[in-house]
């Protein structure tokens, strides 16, 4: 079965940046250890840049992708998280292999 992939471009507001990095860590923990649609969520942080970011979350299906949207640690890190941010750019992949 394929699985559904998602890929997340992030610009966090230089002032913010420690504030933004405790909220997807706690996020990210949480979604990997409580959803057990949840194949993987990496954060990535570019090292010449620290207000950018990306993440790379991979689940079992687009199903389990709507189910994590409902969590209680999404909708958090939604609230509280995303409006520390100058963009985020989302885009949907298939993950094919392996």
């Amino acid at each position: 079965m394929a699985a559904f992939v998602l890929q997340v471009n992030l610009k966090v507001k230089p002032e913010l940046v420690g504030k933004f990095m405790a909220a997807i860590l706690a996020n990210g923990k949480a979604t990997r250890e409580t959803e057990p649609g949840c194949r993987g969520f990496d954060i990535l942080v570019d090292p010449a840049d620290k207000t950018r970011l990306m993440l790379y979350e991979v689940y079992d299906s687009e199903a389990a992708f709507q189910a994590h949207q409902q969590t209680p640690h999404f909708k958090n890190y939604l609230e509280h998280a995303v409006p520390w941010l100058e963009s985020r750019e989302r885009h949907i992949w298939t993950r094919t292999a392996p």
